[in-house]
C-alpha cells in the first residue's frame, strides 16, 4: 500500500484558496451581481474561505455566501446512511450569477444535486462551478469547473482527503489508497 501524498499542504492550500479568488474578481469585479452557494457538508468551508479571502481583498463586508444541503436531490440517498444539514440561503439567487463551491469535483454527481437543489430558490442568471481539487479522469456527467484549485489524475481505488483548519486543525489536501 502507497502511502499518502500530501496535494496541498498549508502554504499552498492558502496560496490556491487567494488565487481563486483573484480569479473570480477577474469575472465578477465587485460581486454586487454575484452571491457564493457551498454545498453541504465539505463545499460550505471552501464557501466560507473564499468569502472572508474576497472580503478581505476587495474591503467590502457583503459578499453573499450561503450553503446548500443536497441531501435529497443525490440519486443514492437512500442507499447511504445521509444526515440532513441546514440549508442556509438568505438572499435571493434570482437572475444572480452563481458561484457553486465544493471541495473536491469527481464523479459530478453532487455537483448534479446542487444544481438541481439550488433551483428551488430560484432561476439564477449564471452558475459557475468552482472547485479546490479536480479528479477529472472519473467523471460520471459531463460536468466541468469553471475554477480549479488543483486538478489531479487518481485511479477509482485512491480517495481525495481535504482537511480544514477549522475542523481538522490543519488545512490539507492529501491523496490515499484505500
Amino acid at each position: 500500500m502507497m502511502k499518502p501524498r500530501i496535494i496541498l499542504d498549508s502554504k499552498h492550500f492558502e496560496i490556491t484558496v487567494t488565487r481563486l479568488c483573484y480569479q473570480l474578481i477577474e469575472v465578477h469585479n465587485d460581486f454586487s451581481e454575484t452571491v457564493i452557494i457551498g454545498l453541504q457538508p465539505r463545499g460550505t468551508f471552501l464557501a466560507q474561505r473564499i468569502q472572508k479571502k474576497l472580503s478581505e481583498i476587495l474591503k467590502k463586508k457583503d459578499i453573499k455566501c450561503g450553503s446548500l444541503d443536497i441531501t435529497f436531490f443525490r440519486d443514492d440517498f437512500r442507499q447511504k446512511e445521509l444526515v440532513p444539514t441546514a440549508t442556509e440561503i438568505e438572499f435571493i439567487i434570482e437572475n444572480k450569477n452563481v458561484i457553486l463551491v465544493d471541495d473536491v469535483l469527481f464523479t459530478g454527481r453532487t455537483i448534479r444535486a446542487g444544481l438541481d437543489a439550488m433551483l428551488a430558490f430560484g432561476r439564477p442568471k449564471d452558475v459557475e462551478l468552482l472547485v479546490l481539487i479536480d479528479r477529472r479522469l472519473s467523471r460520471h456527467l459531463p460536468i466541468q469547473a469553471k475554477y480549479v484549485g488543483k486538478t489531479i489524475d487518481s485511479i477509482a481505488s485512491e480517495k481525495v482527503k481535504v482537511e480544514w483548519k477549522e475542523t481538522d486543525g490543519a488545512d490539507k489536501v492529501t491523496l490515499m489508497n484505500f
